[in-house]
């Protein structure tokens, strides 16, 4: 009995890592150069005026894309509206602190595409997700990178696909670990690609931790002042803070604040406190260049994920909704 489940087993991670590989083949980079040869330029121009616009445009769109590529696969699911019949994936109370201004920098990007003739309605919304998300850590002064482009836009979004597909604010390593393995990337790749919250996702950690301690003991005392500061128990549940403090530049400080204690969530912390992550946080904390390389490749592997072709996907002609 062992034996026939094992040889299952092998069988279907066999068939799952095929199924992987054959749609992540069709990325390629220069996709669009017979179809629509300028796309990256124009969608750079679009992000760049609207990063212009709004600081908010640089984390918001680095976490949507983040969410996206989580649930369904990087095929902007997350973009979809709910509709009465149905609820979308954006209105999931995970995705409820995802920020205006990233949903509108796709859009606006799209506008811009869709103005040129021998473009419109060729280039898939996940593609231009995936290059305003490179284009924006670009702009905050990160490494510049090129994007694999060719995926096609999913035909599903719902909120109850959500659920346990996106790392929570309260889970540990093994469960971060998990989470990220179940998408093809390592430890490395969780801690690199590891923003804004709600503050009632951060309230357990500085008013009930536990009976005996109200607040986390792991957590830096002054940074337990300051979100109390921004997050009183009175306040309203849908106000958002921001996690890192420089969000328009793109830097390894992140991971300096996780070395004094100012990590956000527990899941944040534990990534210093556990010994099998520490050792990376260390090391990027103090160099910023093998942080950059890092991100870079867990950014590569992560637009992987999921990718729709075929009849699986197509491309929308409102990246808001089915066609």
């Amino acid at each position: 009995m062992a034996l026939v489940y094992k040889t299952n087993l092998s069988l279907l991670l066999l068939s799952l890592f095929l199924t992987f590989n054959l749609a992540s083949a069709q990325l390629r980079r220069n996709f669009y150069a017979g179809s629509c040869p300028n796309v990256e330029q124009i969608v750079r121009n679009a992000v760049q005026k609207k990063a212009q616009q709004s600081i908010i445009t640089i984390p918001a769109t680095l976490r949507l894309y983040f969410h996206d590529c989580f649930v369904n696969g990087c095929d902007a699911s997350v973009m979809i509206a709910s509709t009465d019949s149905n609820k979308a994936e954006r209105d999931h109370e995970d995705n409820i602190s995802l920020a205006g201004d990233g949903f509108d920098t796709v859009n606006k990007a799209k506008e811009a595409l869709d103005a040129v003739p021998n473009c419109r309605n060729k280039v898939s919304c996940a593609d231009i997700l995936t290059m305003a998300t490179r284009d924006v850590v670009n702009i905050a002064g990160g490494p510049k990178y090129d994007v694999e482009l060719g995926r096609l836009d999913g035909l599903s979004s719902t909120a109850a696909s959500v659920e346990g597909n996106l790392p929570h604010p309260t889970a540990g390593v093994n469960q971060l670990t998990s989470l990220f393995a179940k998408n093809g990337l390592s430890l490395n790749d969780m801690i690199a690609l590891s923003g804004f919250a709600h503050c009632t996702k951060v309230f357990n950690r500085i008013y009930s931790f536990n009976k005996t301690t109200k607040v986390d003991p792991t957590i830096n005392k002054e940074f337990v002042t300051e979100l109390k500061r921004s997050c009183p128990q009175d306040i309203d549940p849908n106000v958002v803070i921001n996690i890192d403090p420089t969000p328009r530049q793109f830097d390894n400080v992140y991971y300096k604040n996780l070395q004094q204690g100012k990590g956000l969530f527990t899941s944040d912390q534990v990534l210093f406190t556990d010994r099998r992550s520490k050792p990376t946080v260390d090391l990027w904390a103090s160099n910023a260049q093998l942080f950059n390389q890092a991100f870079v490749n867990s950014m590569i592997k992560l637009g992987r994920v999921g990718v729709k072709t075929g009849s699986d996907g197509n491309i929308r002609r409102d990246c808001g909704a089915f066609n």
